[in-house]
């Protein structure tokens, strides 16, 4: 006697949300409104306080060769720190992501550092350590260096500030992403930097891209480590957030918020990258699963561990010349 179909058939999955209609819409309504009080309303008083005295007056602030002096050590910070956590957070998510050795944790509890140091108490190190009566003040002045008070003190106290966040959103991609791959690489015959540049980068480059817009972020408009190595030398060691500051206190409110509109402006580009980038990464994360099983000709369900076959990765390899 054969069992009839709908006996045999799965049972509907329950709905995950279980709150009232109104209850949802009741806390949406109250994170809307929360957002719109503490982020949309401040982020469009800026603007208008920086159009305040016309359009020809903001763009005069802007050229204001003080602005224009702060503007250029923000951008030439942001290069120079940038790219040396980008080496770096490569460099530690690597190495802890892909290998065993001892001190590991303490790698990672190093690299979490600058999270739980108070930017002020971050430059306030640097001063103790490079100023005029710091452990290497003497030896820095006989060699007629200035790191405090000038540019590679604001360089330093700002890679410090944003080292962790290249290498905390590489760590645990790489980490779930396993290594079999690299594995299948390494058996095939490929040395290190084919298998870096052929098999690891293309799975994290959208994570990588994640952490370099964070990083960027932070180093432009990064203030409490800065103002203290700074010295606040109008023209020569002020970035744009303390150049904003010193506006302000003169009660040049309509310049101050001129030059703060363009850091909003780089909050919202960070934004837009920023949700780029995390439709990009989520997606491929939920996507690699079903493309691997594709090439393999290995059908797999949703959730199911990921198998790397060599010859996947021989394509991959065999793109890049081997």
């Amino acid at each position: 006697m054969s069992t009839p179909a709908s006996s045999t058939r799965a049972p509907r999955r329950p709905d995950p949300v279980t709150e009232a209609p109104w209850v949802r819409w009741l806390l949406t309504g109250i994170a809307l409104a929360f957002l719109t009080l503490f982020l949309v309303v401040p982020l469009v008083a800026v603007f208008c306080q920086a159009l305040s005295k016309g359009i020809g007056f903001y763009f005069e602030a802007l050229a204001d060769p003080d602005a224009v002096s702060a503007i250029k050590l923000t951008l030439l910070t942001a290069a120079i720190a940038v790219p040396l956590n980008l080496a770096f957070g490569l460099a530690a998510s690597w190495a802890i992501a892909k290998f065993e050795f001892r001190g590991k944790a303490l790698l990672t509890t190093l690299i979490d550092l600058p999270f739980s140091v108070s930017p002020v108490i971050s430059g306030l190190i640097y001063v103790l350590l490079f100023g005029a009566q710091g452990w290497l003040g003497p030896w820095l002045e006989d060699h007629d260096a200035q790191i405090i008070f000038a540019v590679p003190g604001i360089v330093l106290a700002t890679i410090f500030v944003t080292f962790p966040f290249v290498a905390r959103e590489l760590i645990p991609l790489m980490q779930a992403q396993g290594d079999d791959e690299e594995e299948a690489a390494r058996v095939l015959g490929a040395s290190g930097w084919q298998m870096f540049r052929r098999v690891t980068l293309p799975n994290i480059r959208w994570g990588l891209l994640y952490g370099v817009i964070l990083c960027n972020a932070r180093a432009m408009g990064e203030f409490g480590a800065v103002s203290v190595v700074s010295g606040h030398i109008r023209g020569q060691t002020d970035t744009m957030p303390l150049h904003v500051e010193i506006l302000y206190n003169e009660y040049n409110f309509a310049a101050a918020f001129a030059v703060a509109s363009l850091l909003a402006l780089l909050a919202l580009v960070t934004l837009g990258l920023k949700l780029l980038a995390e439709r990009h990464l989520s997606a491929e994360l939920r996507d690699e699963t079903d493309v691997t099983a594709q090439a393999v000709g290995v059908p797999l369900q949703p959730g199911t561990q990921r198998a790397v076959h060599p010859g996947v990765v021989r394509h991959v390899l065999e793109q890049g010349d081997l």
